[in-house]
C-alpha cells in the first residue's frame, strides 16, 4: 500500500509520477473515498509507458475498431523505437533473429494477423466523420449508416479534402460505399481522376446487391404483436395479412 501522503514525499525526491494504468480504478476509489490503493511503481522508458499503457487498455471488454486503430499503432510505434526489446519481459533475441518483424510480433501478442493489424492501422489514415461509421459497424445502431473495416482501408488512402468530398456524398445520399465501390474510389484518386461528380456517380450507381427496402416505425404497429415478436415474425405476419387483403379485394372486385 502507498498512501497519498507517502507518495507527495516521492513527488518532491523524484520530480513526479505518471499514472500509465488503472485509471478507472482510481477514480472508483476517489468515488468510494478512499485515501491509499494499491500500486506498483516501475522505472520505465516512454517506450515501455507507451506498451504498458496499450496493453492495459486492450484488455477491456469491447474495443472499437477507432480504438484498436490508434492503439495498435502505438504500441508499434514504440515497439520499433525499442529495437531489440519489444515488451515489459522483452522478446528473446533468438525470436528477432528469426526474422519476424515488429508487426507479426505484435499479431502475435494481440492474436490478431498481420494482415489485420496493418488494416487497423490503415484507419488512422481516416478523417474522424468516416472513422466514426467504422465504428458505428460495431455498435451496430441500426439507424446510423456503417462502413465495414476492408471497405474503409481503402478508403483510408484518399486524401483529407477526397475523404471530406465522400462523407459529404455520404450525408446528402444516406448511403456508404461497398468494398468494390471503394476500390474503385481508391483507384481513380491514385490516377487523380477522383472529384466530387465522380464520387457522387459512384455511390449513388446501383450496388449488385442493393435491394429497395421498404421500414415503417416499430412503434406503428406495436400494439399489433406480441412484445417478444422478431422482425422476422412480424415481417411474415404483413405479408399474410397483404395476402388476405389482396385476395379478399379481388373476389369483391368479381
Amino acid at each position: 500500500m502507498i498512501s497519498e501522503q507517502s507518495v507527495t514525499k516521492k513527488l518532491d525526491q523524484y520530480s513526479s509520477y505518471e499514472m500509465i494504468a488503472g485509471h478507472r480504478r482510481r477514480y472508483a476509489s476517489e468515488l468510494a473515498e478512499k485515501t491509499e490503493i494499491p500500486c506498483i511503481v516501475r522505472n520505465l522508458s516512454d517506450e515501455e509507458s507507451t506498451i504498458l499503457m496499450v496493453d492495459s487498455n486492450l484488455q477491456r471488454e469491447k474495443i472499437l475498431p477507432s480504438e484498436k486503430a490508434f492503439a495498435y499503432k502505438m504500441k508499434l510505434d514504440a515497439m520499433k523505437k525499442q529495437g531489440q526489446r519489444t515488451d515489459l519481459t522483452s522478446v528473446p533475441l533468438a525470436q528477432k533473429l528469426q526474422g519476424k518483424t515488429s508487426r507479426q510480433i505484435l499479431g502475435e501478442q494481440v492474436g490478431e494477423s498481420q494482415d489485420q493489424i496493418r488494416r487497423f492501422i490503415r484507419l488512422t489514415n481516416l478523417i474522424p466523420e468516416l472513422l466514426e461509421l467504422v465504428d458505428n459497424s460495431v455498435l451496430k445502431e441500426k439507424d446510423k449508416l456503417q462502413i465495414a473495416l476492408r471497405p474503409a482501408v481503402e478508403l483510408s488512402y484518399l486524401s483529407e479534402e477526397e475523404q471530406s468530398d465522400l462523407y459529404e456524398t455520404i450525408e446528402s445520399e444516406d448511403c456508404t460505399p461497398s468494398h468494390a465501390q471503394a476500390i474503385k474510389l481508391r483507384k481513380l484518386s491514385e490516377e487523380g481522376r477522383l472529384d466530387e461528380n465522380v464520387i457522387f456517380s459512384i455511390l449513388t450507381e446501383e450496388k449488385g446487391n442493393q435491394k429497395e427496402q421498404f421500414r415503417m416505425p416499430r412503434e406503428r404497429i406495436q400494439k399489433y404483436f406480441p412484445p417478444k415478436a422478431t422482425e422476422k415474425q412480424i415481417e411474415d405476419t404483413i405479408v399474410k395479412a397483404l395476402e388476405l387483403y389482396r385476395k379478399r379485394e379481388r373476389s369483391l372486385e368479381r
